[in-house]
């Protein structure tokens, strides 16, 4: 099977180019670039032309209309950090471009086997000639400062001077609409010059950002071939620029290949990012053709850890492959950073990291690529000083509150409404630890830096929370709906803290087992008395429910309000947020996403089906998706009360989001979260594996359309694989063992590679 995901648009319409330039950027966790053509756009056409470092931002103003303490007037974003894309090709006298002449053949790919994406066009000039060119990008995984265009030019029925001229601009600026939310507000250019240096061909150009004071350096070197004998790389001090120019006589039939070498380098990991750069440099230049090997292999690794094929669907199945490969090229692996919900594709919510990395993209790493998992995990506990300061100036004694958007830990959300009082990330958070864990029984990991993480994170809980009427209550919070916010007792978070309350008390108590207790708790000021009451308040957690209805309320007060008719709202007021004052939206009952339906999906047991499915279906009248978050799970808990038609239906419009633009702001970035709860509903929704204390168990249907479905997943340091065809299943250990699988009917114990589990699909 071949993973190829290609376009053929010869002239793209704005919005077409604007969505190229995100499916087909290049990225490898570190830096993202994304697909803008090498030559450029014509002018007046609205494109995003950029370049990222994962974890590399500026300090930028946030306005704020009042001045309230402690709200915060700056902000950390992720900004565009060099424009090294730019090459041009002047073929006998006349310059290529997609707009002028005409594309006899023209198309895009995106080969998820090899690691890189590719344009090829057959251009006619308007003077007849007629040249193949083909340009091959690359961001490279083995080494992850590279960033490769590789061209090959062509001509077909001429021969002639092929003139060539490649930019390398250090100074752009970010990407702005004042009108969305969603994006910066005001285009800028954040960084200034620190150094340059021409060297062997190479320019590396240095700047730092005006505020944060980070540095970082890009270098550009060509190879060319054949050789130019007047080739030169030019640098301006007045841009902070370098241009390389060369010639070459090329015969018909003959191909010219240009390969720009890009490296990036910046001070957060590297110190000396001059210095950096040019060993990067020294490391990669002349190696391409060895360096795209290394990333074949690479991903030969991934899709045999992660691949998750749909059987009868190709459509649906190529939607699966590009979402799980955009996750694996968004993931930072160095522990300084993580997942921004637009990845390394664009500049959409400025490069910050929410709740969407625990709860939507972890359990695909930890249930594929574990060891990439606890490296997101490891960001969350470099912060941990920072989320213990931010607890303090919200007015918490003990405890720590993770931001809810934020790159280097420090709260980055100006409408503190929706965004600092989701104190529900804190759980999040929790539950990925928990999650790891339990799939991993990585104990130290537990003892080195989980347990401190779920200890904080359950103080906090207590500190918020209070008792009344004999239940533990938590009031002035918003939980993951954003059309309701600061209500007293949300389901979704005050679940999640029970879990969270729980899991410390967990933690402590395989501590004690292991003889690691003593230390932890010393250097922690742990004591049993603040365990219990841990234990206590979990067990007393106000969870609200009507019974009238028979239904979990998402809050106190959501019934209390009168329905939004959504059937009555014109289509192109959707999404909500960006039509309607925040303060109307609170007042009805109408939801952004999947909130309740949320906590029912991870945290089952605390309703019975019944009320789960009463529950599902008032939430269903009542809730728009306008976050690209809900789909996906609406499809999970459809397939668990076993609705096919409604699963089916969800999955459908979740897994196609950004290949067609389903919510109209692909262009700004992928959605990584939805691409992580495609993955939850295809191996939790319709494969029904859940992970718990003493094995793993399914509960599969295959939806209407699908033959089959095949994918491969770890549990506690043993590899098996998962394949349902027509009405049957398997589960198959590969290696590892022993593993106990419970069906529906059945259970087993998987104690060598190729011990089955098998059972009848539902």
């Amino acid at each position: 099977m071949q993973r190829v995901y290609s376009v053929c648009s010869p002239k793209p319409t704005n919005d077409q180019l604007a969505l190229q330039e995100t499916v087909f950027h290049n990225a490898n966790g570190y830096l993202g670039v994304r697909g803008t053509l090498e030559e450029g756009a014509p002018q007046g056409m609205d494109t995003m032309r950029g370049a990222y470092v994962n974890g590399f931002y500026e300090i930028v103003p946030m306005k704020q209309a009042e001045k309230l303490t402690h709200v915060r007037e700056d902000k950390e974003s992720m900004i565009n950090v060099a424009d090294v894309q730019g090459i041009r090709f002047r073929l006998a006298g006349e310059w290529f471009s997609q707009w002028t002449g005409t594309l006899v053949e023209s198309e895009r790919r995106l080969d998820m086997d090899r690691g890189i994406t590719e344009r090829r066009v057959r251009w006619r000039s308007p003077e007849g000639r007629e040249t193949a060119l083909c340009f091959r990008r690359m961001a490279s995984f083995a080494e992850p400062s590279l960033f490769l265009i590789d061209c090959e030019v062509t001509p077909l029925n001429y021969e002639g001077e092929v003139e060539v001229e490649s930019t390398h601009l250090a100074l752009v600026k970010n990407y702005a609409n004042p009108n969305d939310p969603r994006l910066a507000g005001e285009s800028e250019c954040h960084l200034v010059p620190d150094g340059s240096l021409i060297e062997e061909g190479a320019s590396y150009l240095s700047t730092r950002t005006r505020v944060s004071g980070l540095s970082l350096t890009t270098g550009v070197k060509h190879a060319l071939e054949p050789a130019a004998q007047n080739a030169q790389t030019v640098y301006d001090p007045a841009a902070h620029a370098a241009a390389f120019h060369a010639s070459v006589t090329v015969g018909q039939g003959q191909t010219l290949r240009l390969q720009k070498y890009c490296v990036f380098s910046d001070e957060r990991r590297h110190g000396d990012t001059l210095a950096a750069a040019r060993r990067a440099m020294a490391g990669a230049f002349g190696r391409a053709d060895e360096l795209y090997r290394a990333q074949q292999e690479t991903l030969s690794a991934f899709w045999e850890s992660a691949d998750t094929t749909i059987l009868g669907d190709n459509d649906t199945n190529l939607s699966m492959q590009f979402n799980l490969y955009q996750l694996f090229q968004s993931a930072g692996r160095d522990g300084l950073c993580s997942i921004a919900a637009k990845g390394l594709s664009g500049e959409g919510y400025e490069g910050h990291y929410f709740w969407d990395t625990e709860m939507y993209m972890m359990p695909f790493f930890t249930l594929t690529m574990p060891q990439l998992a606890r490296k997101l995990l490891g960001y969350r506990y470099r912060t941990l000083d920072a989320a213990r300061e931010n607890a303090r100036l919200l007015g918490h004694r003990k405890g720590a509150l993770y931001p809810w958007r934020t790159i280097a830990g420090r709260e980055c959300s100006g409408y503190f409404l929706a965004g600092t009082a989701q104190y529900h990330i804190v759980g999040d958070i929790a539950y990925a630890v928990g999650m790891y864990y339990n799939a991993t029984g990585d104990r130290e990991y537990l003892i080195s830096e989980g347990a401190e993480l779920l200890l904080e994170t359950a103080r906090l809980w207590m500190d918020v929370g209070h008792v009344a009427e004999g239940t533990f209550r938590i009031n002035c919070v918003t939980g993951p709906d954003e059309y309701t916010c600061l209500v007293n007792n949300n389901y979704y978070t005050n679940a999640c803290a029970k879990n969270n309350l729980e899991l410390a008390v967990r933690a402590a108590h395989l501590l004690e087992e292991w003889g690691a207790y003593g230390e932890w708790a010393a250097r922690l000021g742990v004591t049993h008395e603040e365990l219990d009451a841990f234990a206590h308040a979990a067990e007393i957690m106000y969870l609200p429910y009507d019974e009238t209805l028979g239904i979990n309320p998402q809050d106190d007060s959501f019934l209390q309000k009168p329905i939004w008719d959504l059937a009555a709202t014109p289509r192109e007021n959707f999404p909500l947020l960006l039509h309607y004052h925040p303060l109307q939206l609170y007042r009805y009952q109408v939801c952004k996403q999947a909130d309740t339906v949320l906590a029912h999906v991870l945290f089952e047991s605390l309703a019975d089906a019944g009320v789960r499915e009463r529950s599902f279906r008032y939430y269903e009248k009542i809730t728009t998706h306008d976050s690209s978050l809900s789909n996906c799970i609406f499809c999970i808990d459809a397939c668990r009360l076993g609705l096919r038609r409604e699963a089916r239906a969800y999955f459908g419009d979740s897994v196609k989001t950004d290949l067609l633009n389903t919510h109209g702001n692909s262009k700004d970035g992928i959605h990584t979260a939805n691409m992580g709860g495609c993955y939850m509903a295809v191996v939790n929704g319709f494969a029904g594996l859940q992970l718990c204390a003493d094995g793993v168990r399914v509960a599969p249907f295959l939806p209407e359309g699908w033959t089959g479905l095949k994918f491969s997943f770890q549990f506690r340091g043993s590899r098996l694989r998962f394949e349902m065809e027509g009405g049957e299943y398997r589960v198959r250990l590969i290696s590892g063992g022993p593993v106990s699988v419970f069906t529906q009917d059945d259970a087993f114990c998987l104690k060598h590679p190729g011990d089955e589990a098998r059972g009848k699909t539902r």
